[in-house]
């Protein structure tokens, strides 16, 4: 078992994504705060406003993909399908052992 650390940015391309961002983001922050083996879990607006740091790490790597599974489905997954993610991920992968 491992940490999984998710570090990076969330590019909007235009004003309404920004928008979609402000109005999806505190549902999902709460409910990515209260899955089992979420750690931590930040989205910070940066200098420029269409563009938010990423920080969020899970206890274990089924922790994550749970995670994952949940945000495709829910309105944030929906919502800003479309918006620019620069992500890099750290930690094991499902399905694997460390």
């Amino acid at each position: 078992m491992g940490i999984v650390s998710l570090t990076g940015r969330l590019v909007c391309a235009s004003q309404s994504e920004a928008d979609a961002v402000a109005e999806l983001l505190p549902a999902h922050m709460q409910l990515t705060r209260a899955e089992a083996g979420c750690l931590s879990f930040h989205v910070t607006p940066t200098g420029d406003p269409w563009v938010w740091d990423v920080a969020e790490q899970f206890a274990t790597a089924e922790a994550f993909e749970a995670h994952q599974q949940r945000v495709r489905s829910s309105p944030w997954g929906q919502g800003t399908m479309g918006i620019k993610r620069e992500y890099s991920i750290e930690g094991p992968q499902p399905g694997t052992t460390s």
